[in-house]
């Protein structure tokens, strides 16, 4: 989980919302943090659990239901767990035979634009990630949290060309870092996998288009306000007849 704080800003300046409010659209590309959104207050030290700890001292409850579950269920923990929005938050769930299972929701990669761009985005936040697993050193040892912190917050404002700290100490913007060191990353944890050497070239292909046009789902509709005006009926029209085209969002005209 820590590693994926650690890639969180990158995260957000490459696959900035596909599908942003009005607010997003005209005055930032994420969406700015209320009381119970969160980038967390510390990496995790002990276990998944510490995040269980921490909603339970930090976050009061606001749905009080008393659930008829078994208590092995925890039904409880887990209404109160999804009411506190972390950007990576963990989730305890089960599947049809009972089983149970943890699982980290990545909630800072939008769903699109298109089904290209979200494969895409997956293709390189999970190659990255088993990248960064395969070295020695684990990369909050070379970020600590505060610094991670203002990495996501700077992504958030800036998009791509956000100035993020590395893992060497180097500051570059986003654009930089995804083509030096997150792309080639990918690629080379991906191949680790055993995906096949033609398709990551295809889906980080995308990544690389996109960071080469400058174009996010977000830069794309704040130039369609820019041109057409804040008309969001206008704009959802035109994002729904790009999105079935087909076409990633960097080759998006306006």
């Amino acid at each position: 989980m820590n590693k994926k704080l650690v890639t969180l800003a990158v995260a957000a300046a490459m696959a900035a919302p596909a599908a942003a409010m009005a607010d997003a659209v005209l005055y930032g590309k994420l969406k700015l943090p209320a009381e119970r959104v969160t980038f967390g207050s510390r990496y995790a030290t002990g276990s998944i659990l510490d995040c269980f700890q921490h909603n339970l001292t930090h976050y009061p409850v606001i749905l009080p239901d008393l659930l008829d579950e078994p208590s092995e269920h925890l039904a409880h923990l887990r209404l109160h767990n999804g009411t506190i929005w972390r950007w990576n938050r963990p989730l305890i769930g089960f599947n049809a035979d009972g089983v149970p299972h943890v699982r980290i929701e990545h909630r800072v990669v939008p769903a699109g634009p298109t089904v290209l761009d979200t494969v895409a985005n997956a293709a390189l936040y999970l190659g990255a990630i088993q990248s960064l697993l395969e070295e020695p050193t684990p990369p909050e040892a070379a970020i600590p949290f505060a610094l991670a912190h203002a990495n996501f917050y700077a992504a958030c404002r800036e998009g791509l060309g956000a100035r993020l700290q590395w893992l060497d100490g180097s500051g570059l913007t986003a654009r930089e870092l995804l083509t030096l060191d997150l792309i080639p990353r990918a690629r080379r944890g991906l191949l680790a996998l055993g995906i096949d050497a033609q398709e990551v070239a295809a889906w980080l292909g995308i990544i690389a288009g996109r960071v080469r046009m400058g174009q996010t789902g977000a830069d794309w509709q704040r130039a369609f306000v820019q041109r057409h005006g804040a008309d969001m009926t206008l704009l959802t029209g035109a994002y729904l007849e790009r999105q079935r085209r087909g076409r990633p969002v960097h080759e998006w005209t306006l």
